[in-house]
């Protein structure tokens, strides 16, 4: 019998995390969770000391420089046999495509059953990609031929964090500063800042530039 894989399992959210872990052991043998992590520092920290088969992000997590699962596949490129598999919430291509320019092999939804996870991180452990169904064609438009616009659109969108970027989504969407607030539990001050950031990497200069912006490159 071959040795269990090997999982860490990165989620700001403990229950997530208790989750995931509790289905895996009941229905995958195979796979052994072997440490947590819930935020960027964590995770790079727990990766570079355990080495595992595999690690299962959220794309969207607290702490280092503000880049979320993609910070961290980037910070641990250098550790050998460890690959990473995109396990998040959002299904927004601007994720899915930046995470795996960063280095991941797949990324699948929490809506997966705990049947298609074991396989998918099976298929990521092998070397092989694993997507949920209509996120790879995100992947394809990007890196695909003719795919300019949008390759362009993620390298601008790169030098957003991943706060900047959902407080940039909720701005073009036509949200005021206390409703983007309110809706990513954050103070009015802390979305000025943002936004402004958000300009100024954009080279925009006002909320309207930044949702004909956002708009042409369909990503409100």
């Amino acid at each position: 019998m071959s040795e269990p894989l090997n999982l860490i399992v990165v989620d700001d959210h403990a229950l997530v995390r208790a989750g995931v872990r509790a289905e895996l052991t009941a229905h995958a043998p195979d796979l052994r969770v072997v440490a947590e992590a819930d935020d960027v520092e964590g995770a790079v920290a727990a990766v570079h000391a355990l080495t595992p088969d595999v690690v299962l992000l959220d794309v969207r997590l607290p702490g280092g420089d503000g880049g979320g699962g993609a910070e961290v596949v980037r910070a641990c490129r250098d550790v050998p046999g460890t690959r990473f598999l995109a396990l998040s919430v959002s299904d927004a291509s601007e994720d899915v495509v930046g995470v795996i320019r960063a280095g991941a092999r797949g990324y699948v939804t929490k809506a997966i059953s705990t049947e298609d996870l074991a396989q998918a991180v099976r298929r990521v452990a092998a070397g092989d990609a694993a997507f949920s169904p209509r996120l790879a064609g995100f992947v394809l438009d990007a890196f695909g031929a003719g795919a300019g616009e949008v390759a362009v659109a993620d390298s601008e969108l790169d030098r957003l964090s991943s706060r900047e970027r959902e407080v940039m989504r909720l701005i073009a969407r036509g949200y005021t500063y206390k409703e983007c607030a309110s809706e990513l539990f954050i103070s009015v001050k802390t979305v000025e800042t943002h936004v402004s950031a958000v300009l100024r990497k954009l080279q925009l200069s006002n909320r309207n530039e930044l949702t004909r912006w956002a708009a042409a490159r369909r990503i409100v």
